[in-house]
């Protein structure tokens, strides 16, 4: 009895529990794929149609005519109604409804006003052609789903949480979803990519179409106005001014980043100012706020909707497939309506105009009943009904009768005959229609993307993000100290030798005498072994940090000198640095961070039976080869001691640095513009399309704001540019050549007159090109003109005005051509064959 009695409650549970996760993924979480609504907004925009008179009314009245069909009361209709009015696309509204880029909530629903938008009325509804049911308490009809000729879903975007299931499809440019849409029809390809109302820069490389597994960051737009002030004018999509602040304070109030203040100047437009703390670089700075703060987030799409009342997961790609079908499919079963409309229309005319013109009507003047009356019009009918689209009925007999004489009397014949040719031409024009729906239905999006589209253009830009490293941004504000003899590091051992400023996420590298090494996490204290002979921050993959060596080994006494670098290895786990045997001990040790050389004097024991007990040894003769490689025999003597005699230079060679023009960041991947090889003095030059140029210094952590450069590459004094700007006081065009003699870093230069109006047209890094420019003749007539530039002006100041071309009438279509002579030879080109990585791991200098 007592199993029957359990069997029977866990049956009750699994049924109520499945009833009540099917009601919520159907009736309150996951839109309907046929028209891309929720039920709560489905029903407010039936309830707003009920009524819409094209005034405005209150939200409150709404709230309230919708609960005649929405069960679960004000607030989640409230709510809704908000959510949809913010997206600006099928609600007008009026008075306060929030923002969504501060979080600021609508004011209460008897203070702000809503009617459906032109745009709405146009592709939400057609009452023959929506099929309805039931309200929840039986006294209404409401619609199963609104006829939506629009890919409203993919427009909006949905979230939703449901019982064991979610949703969350993102929004898509409106412009964007309507070229897709024809597309489809055209049987052509396509793409469609997320687009935000709160703008900022999107990475779509992991997006997948919207489905499940899918990837996006987003990111917001900040601006470096000078070395002190950061400017962020966007925010990232689901966030607002208000969440984005405290996550910046966070990071702060963590260490993490080091900012003075910040302001948040919003109103029309988003402007949230971000002062730094003096001696904080901007471009780390930014780096930092996208790696810690909610300048940058990632979402993860997953597209599924209700499809034949179950969940469907789907591409974004498939979905507006579908919602282009149902749209041809709307617009034909239209169409077929209006037909039969006509249809109707033109036979009750015919009919008429029988009945009429063959002066039936007097026929019935004698029947005394009414059977006798229907039967006499039959009759006299029916020599005319092969002239019909259909059999005549009581019911058109009926409506014959109700003519009024005055009609009779007023009959015109020939005005008859013009309504029934133009109803026959509308009928002609739908049957046209229907057998070409495809290019009907492409019509209908091009007419909706002339009415509707002018102001929907797209305010996030697709970008490619870097991946940014946290450790290369995370602010240094710990201290590391070391107690070498006694083998203890850390941050809290502040009574022994600090080494370095870094951060708490920073990796350590440790050399033992013994030879043994080990890469290990910033901790507050850890023994790691005594007698520490090297201690520093670890970067990974740092190929141009090499060590140079020299040890003698335990068991056979000889020396031997290396040179090696540690690009990668397990942390916490020792390694060796000599042939591992016991006695092995490190003699000299130092470490190059741009991989210099060094020469040295070598000192050997004086009771040893070499004739040189000193000779000089220079780090330039070894080969870089990886760290596990034994080295050279340097001598097989006892060596008391080792003194460096001087640093020579990088054995590699300068950093070859590219920059992404997609990010503007500079980089070592090979990814972008190549910009040249670099040594730490080197610098790069900017030419901005505002008309001036900066000189700065090479930096992982610049960043460009490529949209805004006209040239961005490595600065040489002697390189010769020609610069093409419009005068704004003359209104005249004018060319310069100049060398840069400005040595100041980081401070921009006007290369065009500041006159307000003034425009930098052209900039180009050739030393022999050739302008060309059209004009026109009084006569209207177009003229081509090619000028020599180097025979034009020559070289003078960046100051200087330069020299003006002809005044000429609508003078346009400027271009720079390079005149092709020899190589220049102060043009650097990437040698992929300077440095190679051979079978050993052993970089080979060639």
């Amino acid at each position: 009895m007592s199993n029957s009695k359990n069997r029977n409650i866990s049956n009750m549970y699994e049924d109520w529990f499945l009833e009540y996760a099917s009601y919520v993924i159907l009736e309150r979480a996951v839109p309907k794929i046929e028209d891309g609504l929720k039920p709560v907004q489905r029903r407010i925009l039936h309830s707003m149609k009920e009524m819409h008179d094209a005034r405005y009314h209150k939200v409150a009245n709404i709230i309230g005519n919708t609960m005649q069909f929405h069960p679960h009361g004000d607030a989640a209709i409230g709510d809704a109604l908000v959510n949809l009015g913010q997206k600006d696309l099928l609600i007008d509204t009026q008075g306060n409804w929030g923002d969504i880029r501060t979080g600021d909530r609508s004011a209460a629903p008897r203070y702000i006003e809503a009617r459906l938008s032109e745009f709405a009325l146009e592709v939400s509804f057609n009452k023959p052609t929506t099929k309805t049911q039931l309200s929840y308490d039986g006294r209404k009809d409401e619609p199963i789903s609104l006829p939506m000729k629009f890919p409203l879903l993919l427009a909006q975007g949905a979230e939703g949480i449901a019982v064991g299931l979610s949703t969350k499809i993102l929004p898509h440019n409106f412009i964007e979803l309507l070229k897709a849409c024809i597309s489809i029809l055209n049987d052509k390809p396509f793409k469609i990519l997320p687009d935000f109302q709160t703008g900022g820069l999107v990475d779509v490389t992991q997006y997948n179409q919207g489905k499940r597994g899918g990837r996006v960051r987003i990111r917001s737009h900040i601006d470096i106005l000078d070395k002190h002030t950061l400017k962020i004018s966007t925010i990232p999509y689901s966030t607002t001014t208000t969440s984005l602040i405290d996550s910046i304070v966070k990071a702060n109030n963590a260490g993490k980043l080091k900012i003075k203040s910040i302001e948040d100047n919003t109103a029309e437009k988003i402007e949230i100012i971000i002062n730094l703390v003096k001696g904080v670089s901007p471009d780390v700075t930014v780096d930092a706020l996208y790696s810690f703060t909610n300048c940058e987030i990632s979402v993860s799409p997953n597209c599924c909707v209700i499809n034949d009342n179950k969940p469907e997961f789907i591409s974004v790609n498939e979905l507006l497939k579908i919602s282009t079908h149902n749209t041809l499919e709307y617009l034909k079963l239209e169409l077929n309506y209006k037909l039969s409309v006509l249809k109707e229309k033109w036979h009750l005319l015919c009919l008429e105009k029988i009945f009429i013109e063959n002066k039936i009507y007097r026929d019935i003047e004698d029947c005394d009943t009414w059977d006798l009356i229907i039967e006499t019009i039959l009759f006299k009918l029916k020599p005319f009904i092969k002239l019909l689209e259909r059999k005549i009925t009581i019911e058109d007999v009926t409506r014959l009768t109700e003519i009024k004489i005055k009609k009779i009397t007023k009959y015109d014949k020939l005005k008859q005959k013009n309504n029934i040719k133009n109803i026959e031409e509308e009928i002609d024009e739908l049957n046209n229609d229907i057998k070409h729906i495809v290019e009907y239905t492409i019509r209908y999006y091009e007419h909706l993307l002339k009415k509707y589209g002018s102001d929907k253009v797209r305010k996030t830009q697709i970008s490619e993000f870097d991946s940014i490293s946290i450790k290369s941004v995370a602010i240094a504000n710990k201290k590391l100290f070391v107690n070498k003899k006694e083998g203890f590091l850390g941050t809290k051992l502040t009574k022994d030798e600090c080494v370095c400023k870094c951060s708490s996420i920073d990796d350590i590298i440790v050399f033992l005498e013994d030879g043994r090494y080990m890469v290990t996490k910033v901790s507050d204290k850890k023994y790691i072994g005594k007698n520490i002979k090297y201690i520093a921050i670890w970067k990974k993959n740092d190929n141009h940090m090499i060590y140079n060596l020299v040890y003698k080994d335990g068991k056979t006494n000889i020396s031997y000198a290396k040179r090696f670098s540690v690009p990668s290895l397990i942390r916490d786990r020792f390694y060796n640095i000599s042939q591992g045997t016991d006695k092995s001990k490190i003699v000299y040790f130092t470490a190059n961070p741009n991989s210099e050389s060094e020469i040295v004097n070598i000192f050997l024991n004086s009771k040893s039976k070499a004739k040189n007990k000193v000779f000089e040894y220079d780090f330039k003769n070894l080969n870089i080869k990886n760290r596990t490689s034994k080295g050279n025999i340097l001598t097989k003597y006892i060596v008391r001691k080792i003194i460096r005699k001087s640093v020579g230079e990088s054995t590699l060679g300068g950093r070859r640095l590219w920059v992404d023009e997609n990010i503007g960041k500079i980089n070592l991947e090979n990814r972008g513009i190549y910009l040249g090889s670099f040594n730490s003095q080197d610098k790069i030059i900017i030419f901005y399309k505002e008309g001036n140029y900066e000189v700065v210094d090479f930096d992982l952590s610049k960043r460009f704001k490529m949209s805004d450069i006209f040239i961005v590459e490595k600065f040489n004094a002697n390189k010769i540019y020609t610069i093409l700007y419009k005068d704004g006081k003359t209104k005249q065009y004018f060319i310069k050549r100049l060398k840069i003699e400005t040595l100041l870093t980081d401070k921009k230069f006007n290369l065009i007159s500041e006159t307000r109006g003034s425009k930098c047209k052209l900039i180009s890094n050739y030393d022999n090109l050739m302008v060309s420019y059209n004009y026109k003749l009084k006569n209207n007539e177009k003229v081509s003109k090619d000028i020599n530039v180097k025979n034009f002006i020559d070289v003078k100041g960046y100051k200087s005005i330069g020299k003006r071309l002809d005044n000429k009438l609508h003078m346009s279509g400027f271009k720079f051509k390079e005149i092709i002579t020899e190589n220049d030879p102060n043009v650097e080109v990437p040698d992929n064959d300077q440095v190679q990585d051979n079978d050993n791991n052993e970089l080979t200098l060639f």
